[in-house]
């Protein structure tokens, strides 16, 4: 894939039609301003901040924006969050409607025929998939993404983490676990967490 990558970046370098520093810049763009971090970093702020998280709940446009994050495909967005007896899943049944400037591009899986349509069948085979397995008493919810409204999901704060800041606590927010089909990371992985009062 990547040899195929750069034989078609190459070709329209060469015909004219894209530009190899526009397009850098738009890679770095995803890869740094848009994307997963930024979903961890409301994530992170929701963890550490009653108001905030409360906020988040009932106008996810503005609490996302005042973060500094907003744009196309990040419209009419909805917070969803894990609780102890409900996990939100997220699929787009139609095509891929996903919100770009807090989770960055669309992972393959997640506009793939088979998880949009297996998703409501079999959630929990689906989580299953991905390496989540739910007590029977959590119920699964799982939430159509469209052109007008985009989810996110708050996953819940591992145990562990007191006393952490926000920039530790988002290392532990995954793209997917803000999907719905993972789980934050374990905090016992982090060895280099200073631990603040």
């Amino acid at each position: 894939m990547d040899v195929r990558v750069r034989a078609l970046e190459t070709l329209l370098t060469e015909k004219g039609y894209i530009d190899p520093a526009a397009l850098d810049e738009v890679i770095d763009a995803y890869q740094t301003r848009i994307g997963p971090r930024n979903g961890a970093r409301v994530v992170a702020r929701a963890w550490v901040d009653p108001d905030f998280a409360t906020w988040l709940r009932t106008d996810a446009n503005a609490a996302i924006a005042s973060l500094g994050y907003g744009g196309r495909q990040g419209e009419h967005m909805v917070a969803l969050e894990q609780t102890d007896d409900t996990h939100h899943m997220v699929v787009c049944t139609l095509c891929s409607c996903y919100p770009w400037p807090v989770l960055g591009l669309p992972p393959t899986w997640y506009k793939s025929a088979p998880y949009r349509s297996r998703v409501v069948r079999d959630p929990h085979g689906v989580l299953a998939d991905f390496g989540v397995a739910l007590p029977d008493d959590i119920g699964v919810r799982v939430w159509d993404s469209t052109a007008e409204i985009r989810y996110l999901v708050i996953p819940q704060r591992p145990a562990g983490t007191d006393g952490w800041s926000e920039e530790q606590l988002a290392r532990l927010v995954t793209r997917d676990s803000m999907i719905g089909v993972g789980l934050p990371l374990d905090p016992s992985t982090f060895d280099d967490v200073e631990v603040t009062a």
